[in-house]
């Protein structure tokens, strides 16, 4: 059960930084894109920052303390913190690749909770995975052509 543990942790943190990244990529995004830009990413933001409060709940259910502090999110994310503030196609970019890494953290706690028989989990994952590959196909159009 601690490898599930640990990988929920983990998908949260990932779930977490890519949510402030989309939400800061929101707040500052300009040019002549902006508009479709900006509602994008507020869709976006808010769609991910739902998953972090159930994945915690999960962590939960497995009477496991989650992770809650930015240090804590830091060193267990796969995503990097963003101290620039790029273009609005760069910013497309960068999101299409820490989307994969959240992807990557999501299938290693889906494996880890088929191995604990936890049903419940395997489903809530399988549905963030769905979430996740339309948030890829949706990025990945936004980069495409240019």
């Amino acid at each position: 059960m601690e490898q599930l543990v640990e990988a929920l942790k983990k998908a949260q943190a990932t779930s977490f930084a890519f949510y402030l990244k989309a939400h800061n990529y929101h707040w500052n995004v300009e040019g002549s894109n902006f508009a479709e830009y900006h509602e994008f990413l507020g869709d976006l933001y808010a769609e991910v920052f739902g998953a972090v409060d159930a994945i915690a709940e999960h962590c939960r259910t497995l009477d496991a303390y989650v992770p809650g502090s930015f240090s804590r999110f830091q060193e267990l994310s796969s995503i990097e913190d963003e101290l620039s503030v790029p273009t609005g196609r760069v910013m497309m970019v960068r999101l299409l690749a820490d989307n994969q890494r959240v992807l990557d953290d999501l299938m290693s706690a889906h494996a880890a909770a088929e191995a604990a028989g936890k049903r419940g989990i395997v489903n809530f994952i399988e549905d963030r995975i769905d979430k996740h590959d339309k948030h890829g196909w949706m990025l990945r159009s936004y980069t495409k052509g240019e």
